[in-house]
């Protein structure tokens, strides 16, 4: 099983509670990075959600809820290149300019490569509209693909 065929799995299934309730399966994937068990779900949660996917599956994670943390992990693939199965994208998040890839303590967001659009990449993530969800981003705000696989030869698609 994929990282991307584990986390299809969530999408619509997990979305944050409006309110004074949390939702437990998020307060879960922040616990992966740190924070403790009654975190809010109103906590950006993009990265703890490709953390938890990580560590269910045993592949290298960031342990960190900062998105660009995950430009450590995994290794480098051009988006050209980019298949779902291995693959996670690291996007700019704010208002221009944003600092390039080179800088990890910057706003971001992360989650698995789910395919093109035009113009767009389409990447299933959590946090989107306060859920589990396949969204499109401008290809302009990719700073990085990484492949998640623990052998560099392991290509899927």
């Amino acid at each position: 099983m994929t990282p991307f065929d584990l986390a299809q799995r969530f999408v619509g299934e997990v979305i944050e509670i409006p309110g004074p309730e949390h939702a437990p399966f998020i307060q879960w994937c922040l616990e992966a990075c740190g924070y403790g068990p009654e975190a809010p779900d109103e906590t950006p949660w993009c990265s703890a959600f490709v953390n938890r996917i990580a560590w269910l599956l045993r592949l290298p994670r960031s342990k960190s809820a900062a998105a660009r943390s995950w430009l450590t992990v995994g290794y480098s693939v051009p988006l050209e290149q980019a298949t779902t199965g291995w693959d996670i994208v690291v996007l700019t998040r704010g208002k221009e300019p944003q600092p390039g890839p080179d800088v990890t303590d910057a706003p971001g967001h992360v989650g698995f490569f789910a395919g093109r659009q035009g113009v767009s990449v389409l990447v299933l993530g959590g946090n989107q509209a306060n859920s589990v969800t396949v969204a499109p981003f401008s290809v302009t705000r990719v700073l990085a693909v990484r492949r998640l696989a623990w052998a560099r030869g392991l290509r899927t698609g």
